[in-house]
Protein backbone atom coordinates (compact mmCIF):
# COMPACT_ATOMS: atom_id res chain seq x y z
CA UNK A 1 0.00 0.00 0.00
CA UNK A 2 1.53 3.43 -0.67
CA UNK A 3 1.92 5.16 2.32
CA UNK A 4 2.77 9.51 2.49
CA UNK A 5 6.86 9.10 2.79
CA UNK A 6 6.47 7.60 -1.02
CA UNK A 7 3.63 9.66 -2.62
CA UNK A 8 4.09 9.32 -6.19
CA UNK A 9 1.86 12.12 -7.91
CA UNK A 10 0.70 11.19 -11.79
CA UNK A 11 0.42 14.80 -12.38
CA UNK A 12 -1.34 16.02 -15.87
CA UNK A 13 -1.50 19.30 -16.65
CA UNK A 14 -1.42 21.42 -20.10
CA UNK A 15 1.88 21.81 -21.89
CA UNK A 16 2.50 24.99 -21.25
CA UNK A 17 2.45 24.70 -17.45
CA UNK A 18 5.84 25.29 -15.96
CA UNK A 19 4.65 26.04 -12.07
CA UNK A 20 2.40 22.98 -10.67
CA UNK A 21 5.27 20.06 -10.54
CA UNK A 22 7.47 22.25 -8.58
CA UNK A 23 5.08 23.63 -5.64
CA UNK A 24 2.57 20.52 -5.58
CA UNK A 25 5.01 18.28 -3.70
CA UNK A 26 5.34 21.59 -1.15
CA UNK A 27 1.43 21.11 -0.15
CA UNK A 28 1.51 17.76 0.08
CA UNK A 29 1.02 15.93 4.09
CA UNK A 30 4.36 13.84 3.15
CA UNK A 31 7.41 13.57 0.71
CA UNK A 32 5.78 13.24 -2.66
CA UNK A 33 7.20 13.60 -6.39
CA UNK A 34 5.12 13.95 -9.84
CA UNK A 35 5.45 12.22 -12.92
CA UNK A 36 4.23 14.50 -15.35
CA UNK A 37 2.10 14.39 -18.50
CA UNK A 38 1.84 17.13 -20.80
CA UNK A 39 -1.68 17.10 -22.31
CA UNK A 40 -1.20 19.07 -25.47
CA UNK A 41 -3.66 22.45 -26.70
CA UNK A 42 -4.02 24.51 -29.38
CA UNK A 43 -2.27 27.80 -29.51
CA UNK A 44 -3.73 31.13 -27.41
CA UNK A 45 -5.76 30.54 -23.99
CA UNK A 46 -8.45 27.40 -24.10
CA UNK A 47 -11.98 28.45 -25.09
CA UNK A 48 -15.28 26.23 -24.57
CA UNK A 49 -14.41 24.50 -28.36
CA UNK A 50 -11.03 23.69 -27.42
CA UNK A 51 -12.60 21.35 -24.19
CA UNK A 52 -13.87 17.98 -26.17
CA UNK A 53 -10.17 17.69 -27.70
CA UNK A 54 -8.15 18.33 -25.22
CA UNK A 55 -10.34 16.52 -22.74
CA UNK A 56 -10.08 13.35 -25.08
CA UNK A 57 -6.30 13.58 -25.24
CA UNK A 58 -6.09 13.82 -21.74
CA UNK A 59 -7.93 10.55 -21.63
CA UNK A 60 -5.91 8.87 -24.00
CA UNK A 61 -2.72 10.10 -22.51
CA UNK A 62 -3.77 9.42 -19.00
CA UNK A 63 -3.56 5.24 -19.84
CA UNK A 64 0.07 5.53 -19.33
CA UNK A 65 -0.46 5.71 -15.53
CA UNK A 66 -1.81 1.79 -15.74
CA UNK A 67 1.65 0.88 -16.09
CA UNK A 68 3.53 3.61 -14.01
CA UNK A 69 3.61 3.61 -10.50
CA UNK A 70 1.95 6.12 -8.89
CA UNK A 71 -0.69 6.93 -6.18
CA UNK A 72 -3.09 9.41 -6.94
CA UNK A 73 -3.96 11.32 -10.46
CA UNK A 74 -4.44 14.87 -10.34
CA UNK A 75 -6.03 16.65 -13.53
CA UNK A 76 -4.24 20.17 -12.94
CA UNK A 77 -6.11 22.55 -15.41
CA UNK A 78 -7.72 24.85 -13.37
CA UNK A 79 -9.13 26.75 -16.66
CA UNK A 80 -10.34 23.29 -18.24
CA UNK A 81 -12.21 22.42 -15.53
CA UNK A 82 -14.08 25.33 -15.32
CA UNK A 83 -14.69 25.43 -18.98
CA UNK A 84 -16.17 22.32 -18.68
CA UNK A 85 -18.50 22.90 -15.52
CA UNK A 86 -18.91 21.36 -12.36
CA UNK A 87 -20.89 17.75 -13.59
CA UNK A 88 -18.19 17.54 -16.77
CA UNK A 89 -15.33 17.83 -14.40
CA UNK A 90 -16.78 15.55 -12.31
CA UNK A 91 -17.37 13.06 -15.26
CA UNK A 92 -13.97 13.79 -16.47
CA UNK A 93 -12.39 12.28 -12.73
CA UNK A 94 -14.66 9.36 -13.18
CA UNK A 95 -13.27 8.43 -16.89
CA UNK A 96 -9.87 8.97 -15.34
CA UNK A 97 -10.20 6.90 -12.38
CA UNK A 98 -11.29 4.06 -14.36
CA UNK A 99 -8.46 4.74 -17.35
CA UNK A 100 -5.96 4.30 -14.73
CA UNK A 101 -7.25 2.59 -12.21
CA UNK A 102 -6.14 5.28 -9.93
CA UNK A 103 -8.10 7.90 -7.38
CA UNK A 104 -8.32 10.98 -9.10
CA UNK A 105 -8.61 14.90 -8.16
CA UNK A 106 -9.57 17.47 -10.43
CA UNK A 107 -8.15 21.21 -9.83
CA UNK A 108 -10.85 22.94 -10.70
CA UNK A 109 -13.21 20.79 -8.25
CA UNK A 110 -10.44 20.88 -5.80
CA UNK A 111 -10.56 24.93 -6.14
CA UNK A 112 -14.72 25.21 -5.18
CA UNK A 113 -14.42 22.47 -2.37
CA UNK A 114 -11.94 24.24 -0.62
CA UNK A 115 -13.44 27.31 -0.36
CA UNK A 116 -16.32 25.93 0.47
CA UNK A 117 -14.71 23.29 3.38
CA UNK A 118 -13.55 26.51 5.06
CA UNK A 119 -16.90 28.05 5.05
CA UNK A 120 -16.17 30.81 3.14
CA UNK A 121 -19.54 32.41 1.64
CA UNK A 122 -18.33 35.66 -0.05
CA UNK A 123 -14.45 35.40 -1.59
CA UNK A 124 -11.63 38.16 -3.18
CA UNK A 125 -10.83 35.93 -6.38
CA UNK A 126 -7.34 36.75 -8.06
CA UNK A 127 -7.33 35.45 -11.41
CA UNK A 128 -5.45 35.69 -14.63
CA UNK A 129 -8.27 34.72 -16.67
CA UNK A 130 -10.07 36.38 -19.11
CA UNK A 131 -13.65 37.61 -18.31
CA UNK A 132 -15.68 34.56 -20.06
CA UNK A 133 -13.72 32.23 -18.17
CA UNK A 134 -13.61 34.21 -15.02
CA UNK A 135 -17.69 34.42 -15.13
CA UNK A 136 -17.89 30.75 -15.62
CA UNK A 137 -15.64 30.45 -12.60
CA UNK A 138 -18.17 32.73 -10.81
CA UNK A 139 -20.81 30.32 -11.69
CA UNK A 140 -18.88 27.19 -11.31
CA UNK A 141 -18.11 28.42 -7.14
CA UNK A 142 -21.70 29.35 -7.16
CA UNK A 143 -22.73 25.53 -7.43
CA UNK A 144 -20.38 24.58 -4.48
CA UNK A 145 -22.56 27.90 -2.41
CA UNK A 146 -19.68 30.14 -2.65
CA UNK A 147 -19.65 33.49 -4.15
CA UNK A 148 -17.17 36.55 -5.15
CA UNK A 149 -17.44 39.77 -3.69
CA UNK A 150 -14.37 41.00 -5.83
CA UNK A 151 -12.53 39.49 -8.35
CA UNK A 152 -9.40 40.81 -10.00
CA UNK A 153 -7.76 39.43 -13.47
CA UNK A 154 -4.23 39.63 -14.42
CA UNK A 155 -5.14 39.72 -17.45
CA UNK A 156 -3.26 37.47 -19.55
CA UNK A 157 -3.67 37.24 -23.31
CA UNK A 158 -1.52 34.66 -24.30
CA UNK A 159 0.04 31.44 -22.38
CA UNK A 160 3.59 33.36 -22.48
CA UNK A 161 2.28 36.04 -20.85
CA UNK A 162 0.26 33.37 -18.48
CA UNK A 163 3.77 32.10 -17.65
CA UNK A 164 5.70 35.58 -17.28
CA UNK A 165 3.45 36.40 -14.19
CA UNK A 166 5.80 36.14 -11.15
CA UNK A 167 4.46 35.79 -7.35
CA UNK A 168 5.45 39.21 -6.96
CA UNK A 169 2.82 40.08 -9.14
CA UNK A 170 0.43 37.59 -7.79
CA UNK A 171 0.86 39.21 -4.33
CA UNK A 172 0.75 42.53 -5.35
CA UNK A 173 -2.82 41.99 -7.28
CA UNK A 174 -4.13 40.37 -3.94
CA UNK A 175 -2.96 42.58 -1.26
CA UNK A 176 -4.90 45.75 -3.55
CA UNK A 177 -8.13 43.04 -3.79
CA UNK A 178 -9.31 42.05 -0.31
CA UNK A 179 -11.91 43.90 1.14
CA UNK A 180 -13.26 43.74 4.66
CA UNK A 181 -16.41 41.56 3.90
CA UNK A 182 -14.14 39.08 2.18
CA UNK A 183 -14.22 35.85 4.09
CA UNK A 184 -11.23 35.23 2.42
CA UNK A 185 -9.26 35.04 -0.94
CA UNK A 186 -8.60 32.62 -3.55
CA UNK A 187 -5.97 32.39 -6.36
CA UNK A 188 -7.08 30.71 -9.30
CA UNK A 189 -4.81 29.17 -12.03
CA UNK A 190 -2.17 26.37 -11.70
CA UNK A 191 0.43 28.44 -13.48
CA UNK A 192 0.38 31.11 -11.08
CA UNK A 193 3.41 30.69 -8.27
CA UNK A 194 1.91 31.16 -5.03
CA UNK A 195 4.10 29.02 -2.75
CA UNK A 196 5.02 31.50 0.28
CA UNK A 197 3.15 34.24 -1.04
CA UNK A 198 0.02 32.26 -0.31
CA UNK A 199 1.14 31.60 3.33
CA UNK A 200 2.31 35.45 3.30
CA UNK A 201 -1.12 37.00 2.07
CA UNK A 202 -2.89 34.56 4.48
CA UNK A 203 -1.05 36.04 7.65
CA UNK A 204 -1.55 39.25 6.54
CA UNK A 205 -5.13 39.25 5.86
CA UNK A 206 -5.44 37.14 9.00
CA UNK A 207 -8.03 35.18 7.15
CA UNK A 208 -8.02 32.24 4.85
CA UNK A 209 -6.09 32.41 1.83
CA UNK A 210 -6.18 29.77 -1.27
CA UNK A 211 -4.85 28.68 -4.60
CA UNK A 212 -5.57 26.07 -7.21
CA UNK A 213 -2.10 24.16 -6.38
CA UNK A 214 -2.58 24.42 -2.87
CA UNK A 215 -6.10 22.99 -3.17
CA UNK A 216 -5.31 20.47 -5.25
CA UNK A 217 -2.47 18.94 -3.20
CA UNK A 218 -4.87 19.27 0.38
CA UNK A 219 -7.18 17.01 -1.69
CA UNK A 220 -4.70 14.67 -3.76
CA UNK A 221 -3.50 14.52 0.03
CA UNK A 222 -6.58 13.63 1.36
CA UNK A 223 -6.98 10.42 -1.81
CA UNK A 224 -3.16 9.20 -0.57
CA UNK A 225 -4.45 8.94 3.00
CA UNK A 226 -7.81 7.09 2.04
CA UNK A 227 -5.79 4.35 -0.06
CA UNK A 228 -3.37 3.42 3.00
Amino acid sequence: MPTQASARVGLMVPANNTTMEHELPGWMPGPADCDVIRIPRPPGLLTPKDIPAYVASAVELAGAYVQRPVDVVVYGCTAAGILAGPEQDAAIARTLAQRTGRPVVTTATSTARWIADQGLKQIALLTPYSEEVNLRLVAFLAAFGVGVKVRHSLGATTTEELGRITAQQVMAGARGLMTADCDGMFIACSQLPTAGAREALEAGFGRPVGSSIHATAHYAGEALLERV
